[in-house]
C-alpha cells in the first residue's frame, strides 16, 4: 500500500471514530434520571380484581386470555377454559414484581437490551387490559439477566437466569432491572389451557368398536368392584385377568396436551375413528371417538357425556324416620354433584383433544390382546424358569445343571 494510500485511510477512520463518539455523546447527553427506585413496585398501584384479559405479545405470535363471565378463556383455542391457578399466579407476580436495579441510558442502547416492540424487535410486550379491552398497565420484557452477570454489565452475562430488564410502556424513564424473569410470558396458547379434564369413575361396560370387527370387544361386571367378563367369549377363550384389570381405572385421571379448532377429520382419522363406550356405575355414558395417531405419538379424541341419573331415592324397607332427612338430604347433595359434574363434561364436546398414548392406553387395545402372550415357539413347558444347562451359582432350578454347588 502506498504512503498516500495509507493516509487516507487513516483518515477516513479518524472520521469515522470521531463520529462515532460525537452519535454516542449525544445519545448520552439525552440520557434522563429514572423514574423507578430500587424496591418500588414497578407497576404502581394495581388491583388485580380490575384485569378482564391479558395479552402477550412476541415476535408475530399473540395470545390472548380473556373473562367471559365467571371464567377465563383462552381466545386461540376457541374460547377453551384457561388455567385459573397458572393466570393468577402470573398476575400476583406482575404486581409483585420490585425494582432491583434502575438504570439510565439513552434510546440506543435499548435494542440491546431487547426493549424493542415486537413488531420491531425482540421484546416480548405484555398488557393487562381492563373490561373495555383497553391497556391497564403495559410490559416491555427485555433479555433475561444471569446470575454469572450480576456483577458486570447488563449488556453481558451468562448462567441461570435470576432476572429480566423491563420497560413501562414505551417511557425510557421506567427501564429497570426485576429479580424475576418472568419465563411464563408465554405466547403459546396450550401452555395456558386449564388442564382439567373429564374422569370416567367406576366404569361397568366398556364397549371397543373397530372398523374390523374381530378387533371389537365388550367388558362388563356386575358392580363397581366385580371381575370384567369377556362377552360373547368361546370355550376356550379366557382373557388374562391381569390384562383386564386397566379397565377399572380407565379415564379416571387423564390430561391433554393441546385442542384443535376447526380440524380437518380426515387428516386426523376423526372421519373413520375408532369408537369407545364407557358406562359407569352413577349412570354417565362416555362415548370417546379415537383417531389416528400424530406427532409424538399423540392421538386426537373427541368426547361426547350423557348421563341417566337417578332422581329419586328409594328408601330401605326398614328406615327409619330419624333417617330419612339425612339421607335424603345426602342424596340430594350427591345428585347436585353429579348433574355439575355432567353439565362440565359435556362441554368438552366443542373441542378435539390431543392426547398421550399412554393416557388413553386400553381403549386401543384390540381383542387379541385381551388374553394371555402366547410361548415362544420351542419354548419349553412351565411355568418360566431358566434354560436347561445354565447354571447359576446359589440357585437350585430344575434343569438347570449342576444344583446348588457345594458349601464351603
Amino acid at each position: 500500500m502506498k504512503g498516500k494510500q495509507l493516509l487516507y485511510l487513516v483518515a477516513a477512520l479518524l472520521v469515522l471514530g470521531g463520529a462515532g463518539l460525537y452519535l454516542r455523546k449525544q445519545d448520552d447527553a439525552r440520557m434522563t434520571g429514572s423514574k423507578v427506585g430500587m424496591g418500588q413496585k414497578i407497576l404502581g398501584a394495581l388491583d388485580i380484581n380490575d384485569v378482564a384479559g391479558l395479552r402477550i405479545r412476541a415476535g408475530s405470535n399473540q395470545l390472548n386470555v380473556v373473562r367471559e363471565g365467571d371464567i377465563w378463556v383462552v381466545k386461540e383455542r376457541g374460547n377453551h377454559a384457561a388455567s385459573f391457578s397458572s393466570l393468577s399466579e402470573f398476575l400476583r407476580k406482575l404486581d409483585d414484581l420490585k425494582v432491583t436495579r434502575p438504570l439510565e441510558l439513552g434510546p440506543s442502547r435499548l435494542a440491546a437490551l431487547d426493549l424493542v416492540e415486537p413488531d420491531k424487535g425482540n421484546g416480548v410486550q405484555v398488557e393487562l387490559l381492563g373490561t373495555d379491552g383497553k391497556p391497564l398497565k403495559s410490559l416491555l420484557l427485555g433479555k433475561t439477566h444471569s446470575r454469572a452477570g450480576e456483577d458486570s454489565s447488563p449488556f453481558g452475562g451468562g448462567g441461570m437466569a435470576n432476572g429480566r430488564y423491563l420497560m413501562v410502556g414505551s417511557d425510557i424513564k421506567t427501564v429497570a432491572l426485576v429479580s424475576d424473569p418472568l419465563n411464563n410470558a408465554e405466547t403459546r396458547p396450550e401452555e395456558w389451557l386449564d388442564k382439567e379434564f373429564l374422569k370416567v369413575e367406576l366404569p361397568t361396560r366398556i364397549e371397543i368398536l373397530r372398523a374390523a370387527t374381530t378387533n371389537s370387544f365388550t367388558l362388563s361386571r356386575t358392580n363397581e368392584f366385580g371381575e370384567w367378563q369377556l362377552a360373547d367369549a368361546g370355550p376356550e377363550e379366557k382373557p388374562d385377568a391381569g390384562k383386564l384389570g386397566v379397565f377399572g381405572s380407565v379415564l379416571s385421571a387423564p390430561t391433554f396436551s393441546d385442542v384443535r379448532i376447526n380440524p380437518e377429520l380426515a387428516t386426523l382419522g376423526l372421519d373413520k375413528p375408532s369408537l369407545a363406550r364407557i358406562t359407569t356405575a352413577a349412570g354417565f355414558t362416555y362415548e370417546i371417538k379415537v383417531g389416528t395417531p400424530q406427532a409424538n405419538e399423540e392421538y386426537p379424541i373427541q368426547v361426547n357425556v350423557t348421563a341417566d341419573l337417578k332422581k329419586e331415592r328409594t328408601p330401605a324397607a326398614d328406615e327409619k324416620p330419624e333417617d330419612k332427612e339425612k339421607l335424603d338430604k345426602e342424596f340430594k347433595e350427591k345428585l347436585a354433584k353429579l348433574e355439575q359434574k355432567l353439565k362440565t363434561e359435556q362441554a368438552y364436546a366443542k373441542w378435539t383433544y390431543m392426547v398421550s398414548k399412554w393416557t388413553i392406553d386400553p381403549i386401543l387395545k384390540n381383542r387379541s390382546d385381551l388374553f394371555a402372550d402366547k410361548k415362544a415357539e420351542g419354548a419349553p413347558a412351565g411355568e418360566g424358569g431358566l434354560p436347561p444347562g445354565l447354571n447359576i451359582p446359589g440357585l437350585n432350578l430344575p434343569g438347570a445343571g449342576g444344583g446348588i454347588p457345594n458349601q464351603p
